[in-house]
């Protein structure tokens, strides 16, 4: 398998570190760009700082291992790809995180459906590939996770999805607000009050 080393933590303490990625198209990572704006969003709302962070679609692990360098307290990233799993466990061990940081290798829908060993989140990270959030797929698995009772009493989510696809609707989860930045969009959701979803 090939690499490339051109992400970069944009952060904290582990600021300009690199990391790894398959090249190809197997794994599209989030950008530098997007990445430091939803980190910039996230520290000034005073998110990060002691999170418990759920990284799901996790790929390189690049939005947990942010948060992690930013100072969150810990996080669980979720992958299935065989090359991508290679990728994100390097690297966690580069970064010497193995201690803050819980690599599940599974699919998203059944880690989440096993319970992901009964941890409780504060913030949810979720890069799911677009074509997952077009057919419906992503959005189902974070209602699935809106009713595990995985989440914490305040939780916040955000999804990226392609600009091009309306921010979803997603049970159990009220849309707060979404952010374009190009081609994609950063949508942020809070649990909802009476159980329902509200759109953008």
């Amino acid at each position: 398998m090939s690499y490339h080393y051109r992400m970069r933590i944009t952060g904290g303490t582990l600021r300009s570190r690199a990391l790894r990625a398959p090249r190809g198209q197997s794994t599209r990572p989030t950008s530098d760009r997007v990445r430091e704006a939803l980190f910039g969003i996230l520290e000034s709302a005073g998110r990060i700082r002691g999170a418990r962070v759920l990284d799901l679609y996790a790929g390189t692990g690049a939005l947990a291992l942010e948060a992690l360098s930013r100072g969150a307290e810990a996080a669980t990233l979720v992958e299935s790809g065989r090359e991508a799993l290679v990728v994100l466990r390097g690297n966690v061990a580069s970064l010497g995180l193995k201690t803050r940081a819980r690599v599940v290798a599974a699919d998203v829908g059944a880690a989440i459906r096993r319970g992901l060993q009964g941890e409780i989140f504060s913030l949810v990270l979720a890069d799911p590939p677009w074509a997952l959030v077009d057919s419906g797929e992503a959005v189902r698995v974070l209602a699935d996770l809106a009713r595990s009772g995985a989440l914490a009493a305040d939780p916040l989510v955000v999804l990226e999805h392609a600009t091009r696809t309306p921010s979803p609707i997603i049970e159990g989860l009220a849309n707060e607000q979404s952010r374009r930045y190009g081609d994609a969009t950063l949508t942020f959701y809070k649990t909802a009050i009476l159980g329902g979803s509200t759109p953008e």
